[in-house]
């Protein structure tokens, strides 16, 4: 069995055009010979992913999800202008190959890049690999050290900073994902609203500049097999510029502590042996930059509401019908989860474990 994160058959209602693909890659590629063969990555509730193979050659395509309406996570236009930019500057990414604007290839514009083989860490340890607590150690610690390099990256001379408007930043960032969670919600959950009122009330007067993922975790990271190295990054479709402790506190909301039950460890490995706690986190990654979060609070709250707001979003799709997978059926049990962690760490005023 292999580690190495494999794609499997498309699921249904989400084929592509197979010749019309062929036709456009065959024009715009050169060396594209051979019959295409497509088959889908079947994780992430997101942008969909397939894997296109042509002989010897594989690419990774990314499309908006169907029936999406969120322009703004769901821009591949975007995208690919991240992958560009940080091209130059940052290693760990896959190599971006093209961008397709026209809808009438496949349904919607979407982009291609190289693949990158290696392990993704999900809601378990591939089968084949063993993990003890002093691999899931290393794991966590390269985990934020690689989120302080790409917080340390330089703005204005790679031209990052064109990706976004810091000045503001974190207020457009409470009032956009709280008009998102009204507009997709389904189910009254007062400590979302509640979390909606604390961080209106409680946003920080400063906040410095980075450029920032704004999805950071375990399964956005593409492992060395033999290393457990970080070889590249994935999901740069929220990425932008501002305040970096808004991404610390989105990885925060994702960080599953050992012991916790909300229902969001089923997702992730970071509660196993080994891993650092969320504080743990915290003081990394102040050592690591040399810089104060005095209101890591706020940010965590904002990360938990803003998690629970993008799960919301795609219940409330799956409620419509515009997706049939049944993975989403359950979400709206994990914006309850979600929110349960803001209520929490409002009332202990803390980030670590609550449970």
């Amino acid at each position: 069995m292999s580690k190495i994160d494999e794609a499997v058959e498309i699921r249904k209602g989400e084929e592509l055009d197979k010749q019309k693909l062929q036709e456009y890659l065959q024009h715009k590629l050169s060396g594209i010979k051979k019959e295409i063969q497509i088959k889908q990555f079947p994780r992430g509730f997101s942008n969909l992913t397939y894997l296109i193979t042509v002989g010897e050659k594989e690419f990774v395509l990314r499309k908006p999800p169907f029936g999406a309406k969120i322009k703004t996570a769901h821009d591949m236009s975007r995208e690919y202008k991240v992958l560009r930019l940080l091209e130059p500057v940052y290693a760990k990414i896959p190599k971006p190959i093209l961008y397709c604007e026209e809808e009438k290839i496949i349904g919607a514009p979407f982009y291609l890049m190289e693949r990158v083989k290696g392990i993704i860490l999900r809601n378990k340890i591939p089968k084949g690999l063993e993990l003890t607590p002093n691999h899931f150690k290393k794991i966590a610690n390269q985990t934020i050290e690689n989120l302080v390099e790409l917080h340390n990256l330089e703005l204005n001379k790679t031209k990052i900073i064109t990706l976004g408007k810091p000045e503001g930043y974190v207020k457009r960032q409470v009032e956009g994902w709280t008009k998102r969670y009204y507009k997709a919600e389904t189910d009254q959950i007062p400590a979302m609203n509640k979390a909606i009122e604390w961080m209106q009330s409680n946003m920080p007067t400063k906040a410095t500049t980075s450029f920032i993922h704004n999805d950071y975790k375990y399964d956005n990271l593409v492992l060395d097999e033999h290393t457990l190295e970080i070889k590249a990054v994935l999901d740069w479709e929220m990425a932008t510029v501002g305040d970096p402790l808004m991404d610390l506190g989105t990885s925060l909301s994702y960080w599953v502590e050992k012991g916790e039950k909300s229902g969001l460890e089923q997702f992730n490995l970071t509660w196993a042996e080994g891993n650092l706690t969320r504080q743990q986190i915290v003081e990394k990654y102040v050592e690591l930059r040399n810089v104060e979060v005095e209101n890591i609070l706020f940010y965590y709250v904002f990360g938990c509401f803003k998690l629970g707001v993008i799960m919301q979003q795609i219940y409330a799709r799956y409620k419509k019908g515009y997706t049939k997978d049944k993975r989403f059926a359950i979400l709206i049990h994990l914006v309850k989860a979600c929110a349960k962690n803001t209520e929490n760490a409002i009332k202990y005023k803390r980030v670590n474990n609550f449970y």
